[in-house]
């Protein structure tokens, strides 16, 4: 089966969804921290594997579900439910199912073309999580939009 960007993501399986997601969702995570001035590899990685988890992704899901739209909800609701042979080791049933679902949702995401909207929510939920790199990293990006606006 060859999943493009060209194929209705209704057709597509919930795990299969969030398995591209949870590779969307970990490169959003990298490119951030990579952006947020000199540090490590070994320090970014260290970061890196405290936000892409279980626990942490569904902390995400809890304050983006009630602002998706209706199809959205339905592709949270299809990986949340989608019944996986695996279990995460470091985290409860409930936050594994969840980030699950947000998963799914970033990878519908990603083969509709939305990533803006995909960065901009992630963003509005790092803010509200007071995900500090995260965060910083987002007022900077704004910052600058603002000034390139301004020298136009």
């Amino acid at each position: 089966m060859n999943i493009s960007k060209d194929k209705d993501p209704s057709q597509i399986g919930p795990l299969k969804l969030a398995y591209l997601g949870d590779s969307v969702y970990e490169m959003i995570i990298r490119t951030t921290l990579m952006d947020t001035g000199e540090r490590s590899v070994k320090k970014m990685n260290k970061d890196a594997h405290e936000l892409v988890n279980a626990t942490a992704q569904a902390e995400v899901a809890r304050i983006l579900v009630p602002l998706l739209n209706d199809e959205e909800k339905s592709v949270f609701k299809r990986g949340r439910n989608a019944k996986s042979n695996s279990v995460s080791k470091h985290s409860n049933i409930q936050d594994y199912r969840v980030a699950t679902g947000l998963e799914a949702v970033f990878g519908y995401w990603y083969l509709t073309d939305q990533m803006e909207r995909a960065l901009s929510l992630f963003y509005f939920a790092c803010m509200e999580l007071k995900l500090e790199e995260v965060t910083r990293l987002k007022e900077k990006e704004a910052a600058s939009k603002k000034t390139s606006k301004k020298s136009q």
